[in-house]
């Protein structure tokens, strides 16, 4: 996002009533950042060939995006024409000061 990037008005899209008074506009909508998890996905998958996957997950802040990541993958795997083995860890890192 460019600095001068305005956002979109947020009376585009739902915003739960105690955030309304908080939020001034919406930078990046929850579906274009869907559409871009399944792009990595995708990207992902075309990279790695049939090679091995680990995936590891930086807990607490990316779990949410590290699971929608991994069902795009998993779906990939499931319909596409090759199956490639993913293992999962997580790890957890002291708070930077």
């Amino acid at each position: 996002i460019r600095d001068e990037e305005s956002g979109y008005n947020k009376n585009l899209f739902c915003i739960p009533k105690h955030y309304e008074e908080d939020l001034e506009t919406v930078f990046i909508p929850h579906g274009l950042i869907l559409d871009r998890t399944e792009r990595l996905a995708r990207d992902i998958m075309q990279d790695m060939g049939s090679h091995h996957i680990v995936a590891l997950c930086v807990l607490k802040g990316g779990y949410k995006f590290f699971a929608d990541l991994l069902d795009h993958i998993k779906a990939l795997n499931q319909n596409g024409d090759k199956s490639v083995p993913i293992t999962v860890d997580f790890v957890r890192i002291k708070s930077y000061c």
